[in-house]
């Protein structure tokens, strides 16, 4: 079959949990960053089949993102609101000791039915570290801290009488129970760089890479899946991507266009040179942002590279088409959420079903 699974692509956005909204832009984004707004987004994305919400990790203000609040109790929130959405909670090694964090999502685990999740975030703003006093590591370094930190989730989630001796955690015949409900909680992590895959491939459930052409998302996916296989294991895939949905395709050029129009200059270059010390900061000098340029980095992660702008036919073969290319996820930002999310979920999302189908049926009557 042509497409790399038959299962449904997943949807998911970014819960703006932090204030400016998910573009560095004096554009009106009619979004809020408050609970009640949250609450009612998170209703609404459930309404109209987006599966999972990720929360955002942020400890310091910059680039818009004045004020923020903590991802793990947010997320809790927002699954209070809901019944079905599965909200991803964001930590980062560092301030989170792995046996807090396992205590945390375990009792989240029951209160919601098992519907939490984690993203572990292994650290990208250098300035964030130095104002809470945390010791910054170099790029591989915070990896082989993070595939610690899952490991030391997955064991405290899943045995009794936990030992494990690493370099940067400890854990001595610990038993913490109650355990998560099963199925466990999942784990996601982002990255593109060297270090990412391959520690995706030895410990995650789930890999997000930065928005990007189809070949080079073909090529991370290859690598990862290549060498999950080679540990006994399968990653399933997660890709960025900024969605700018609107009834002609003109009408969603000019509103990407006023975007970069309305950027903020000096807030996205204060961006770039913090995110130097993420995929840049790789030794072999790739991962996300390593490519990025001003315009791709009003958007936080690259968003706009995935090209989810124009009809919402348009949209829906382009996520076809990251599909074939390995994603079984995208995570979306939007303008003005709300509304946005409403009108995904109504217009795109269903012709995506379509096309699925149609491939899916195209791909049995020829085998």
């Amino acid at each position: 079959m042509s497409l790399k699974t038959t299962e449904s692509v997943k949807f998911a956005y970014w819960v703006p949990n932090v204030s400016g909204g998910l573009v560095i832009s004096n554009i009106e984004q009619r979004t809020g960053w408050d609970i009640d707004y949250n609450r009612k987004l998170a209703q609404i994305a459930e309404a109209n089949g987006f599966d999972y919400a990720l929360s955002q990790i942020r400890f310091t203000a910059g680039y818009g993102a004045d004020n923020q609040h903590e991802s793990v109790s947010f997320s809790h929130a927002l699954l209070a609101a809901t019944t079905k959405l599965k909200v991803i909670a964001a930590l980062l090694p560092g301030p989170w000791n792995p046996a807090l964090a396992a205590k945390q999502i375990a009792t989240i685990s029951h209160l919601t039915n098992g519907r939490v999740a984690v993203n572990v975030v292994s650290g990208w703003f250098r300035g964030e570290f130095a104002a809470i006093g945390e010791h910054w590591l170099d790029h591989d370094e915070r990896y082989r801290r993070s595939e610690e930190f899952i490991r030391a989730l997955r064991g405290i989630w899943t045995e009794d009488n936990f030992t494990f001796k690493g370099d940067f955690y400890r854990f001595n015949d610990y038993t913490m129970k109650p355990k998560p409900v099963d199925p466990q909680p999942e784990i996601f992590q982002g990255g593109s760089s060297r270090a990412a895959r391959d520690m995706a491939a030895r410990v995650s459930d789930w890999y997000f890479t930065n928005g990007n052409t189809l070949e080079e998302i073909r090529k991370q996916v290859d690598d990862i899946r290549a060498k999950a296989a080679a540990n006994g294991r399968s990653v399933k895939i997660g890709v960025n991507a900024f969605a700018i949905a609107r009834e002609t395709e003109d009408e969603a050029r000019a509103v990407l266009d006023e975007i970069i129009a309305k950027a903020n200059p000096e807030a996205v270059q204060g961006f770039a040179d913090q995110v130097k010390n993420a995929g840049k900061a790789s030794p072999e000098g790739e991962g996300n942002w390593a490519k990025s340029s001003l315009e791709d980095l009003v958007q936080y992660n690259d968003g706009f590279r995935s090209n989810l702008i124009g009809t919402p036919v348009q949209i829906a073969e382009r996520i076809v088409a990251l599909k074939e290319a390995g994603a079984d996820l995208i995570l979306l930002g939007f303008l003005h959420f709300q509304e946005e999310v409403e009108f995904f979920g109504k217009h795109v999302i269903p012709l995506v079903r379509e096309l699925e189908e149609e491939k899916l049926a195209t791909a049995v009557a020829a085998e």
